[in-house]
């Protein structure tokens, strides 16, 4: 029973690395391998090394480095399996070697930007703009739901953008200083799905995904030490703003909690503090973007000592602000509940109406959801239930769903 025990914690230490790590781990080994699809085969086998060796030797100290290690020396293997048929490999797998001798502290040499460098390749002006989110850190399935998009379409992308990226000889490093801003509209709107995924994830039974929040804010902290430029302010006070509240947006018992119900005194002020000072320090630098003012509308929550005390009309001027200069159904959907909540359910309802009437959002579970709740307030009790009905069939977060299904119950007692 002892041997099953310690067996199972291995393996739920080898998932949770998995979860946690695998992407850095993944970025490291492209830059020791210099290929993406060698460093991801890489990556599976070292894990699945993993999954035989340590339920049998133990979790070792430092298991990313464990997996850099085993996967550079698995990638390795592949490269001279390979060069029995193809001698020009022979001459890479020599070289890598010859590198593997230096040892493990070469490995971890830069490994704290691996994840920026990736980013930045996948970046390069020389991909088309779908394809480099499509090289991003998320899985295909969480980039086909970012971007509305079938995830054999995402494929497709990712198998040319790494085919572009071998044949144009794009090299896997960070840009010079010169270089970086032609760059940095790609690589922030990445980090901010990155971002997105994982402080409301599109499925799955957990509402977060706190390695993925962590580590948008970790890459948006090594940009701004790059680049300390206002729209990367702008960025990483949204992301850290956002975050503070993680603690207060779920109950004990894992279910929702929305935004006015939540109890701030769970808030985390060193993050609040932190992305208060950024917010100001982007807004004093024109010229002011989306996620300046994202952090904005961030920043009035964070500010507001309780629901009752927002500042709702001060919300409603920033979302017309960003509406004219980043116009979209979403953007525009959230103007519309701060209108909602400025001047009553009705005004609201009608903008979201309107919105839905054109066929935006048509398939976003959160529009349907947000009339549901105007439809509520408003005592229109027959079009609230089949809102929610809606909702609750586009949604595929379950904390999401279990919220909407009581809301919708809510209204039949």
């Amino acid at each position: 029973m002892a041997d099953e025990s310690l067996e199972g914690q291995a393996r739920e230490a080898v998932d949770a690395v998995y979860r946690s790590q695998s992407r850095r781990v993944f970025a490291t080994l492209i830059r020791l391998l210099g290929d993406f699809d060698l460093a991801e085969e890489a990556l599976h086998e070292a894990f699945a090394s993993a999954m035989e060796q340590w339920p049998r030797e133990g979790v070792p100290t430092n298991p990313r480095a464990w997996l850099v290690s085993a996967g550079r020396f698995k990638g390795i293997d592949a490269l001279r399996r390979r060069a029995r048929f193809d001698a020009s490999l022979a001459q890479i797998s020599e070289r890598l070697n010859a590198q593997s001798r230096d040892g493990d502290a070469q490995d971890n040499e830069g490994i704290e930007d691996d994840r920026l460098r990736l980013i930045f390749t996948c970046c390069h002006p020389a991909l088309a703009p779908e394809a480099r989110v499509a090289l991003t850190l998320l899985t295909t399935e969480e980039i086909a739901r970012a971007f509305l998009a079938a995830a054999p379409t995402v494929a497709q992308r990712i198998v040319r953008a790494k085919a572009k990226i071998k044949a144009a000889g794009i090299p896997y490093q960070v840009p010079s200083r010169g270089d970086l801003p032609d760059r940095l509209d790609a690589v922030l709107y990445v980090i901010y799905l990155v971002f997105n995924e994982g402080y409301s994830a599109s499925s799955g039974a957990s509402l977060t995904r706190s390695d993925l929040s962590g580590e948008a804010i970790r890459l948006g902290s090594l940009l701004m030490e790059l680049l300390p430029e206002p729209q990367v302010l702008g960025l990483l006070a949204l992301m850290m703003l956002q975050e503070s509240r993680a603690a207060a947006r779920i109950s004990p018992a894992g279910e929702l909690i929305l935004l006015e119900d939540q109890d701030r005194s769970l808030w985390n002020r060193d993050q609040i503090t932190k992305g208060l000072a950024l917010v100001k320090r982007a807004l004093a630098s024109p010229p002011i973007g989306p996620y300046t003012l994202q952090a904005a509308i961030a920043a009035v929550h964070a500010e507001a000592p309780g629901a009752a005390a927002t500042d709702w009309t001060q919300i409603a001027a920033l979302y017309d602000v960003l509406l004219r200069i980043e116009p979209s159904p979403v953007v525009e959907l959230n103007r519309a509940v701060a209108v909602a909540m400025r001047d009553g359910p009705l005004a609201g309802l009608e903008m979201i109406e309107a919105i839905l009437a054109r066929g935006d959002l048509s398939d976003y579970h959160l529009a349907h959801a947000a009339r549901a709740d105007l439809c509520r307030r408003s005592g229109r009790t027959a079009d609230a239930r089949a809102a929610y009905e809606k909702a609750i069939a586009l949604a595929r977060q379950e904390t999401e769903r279990r919220f909407l299904e009581q809301r919708l119950r809510d209204l039949t007692t």
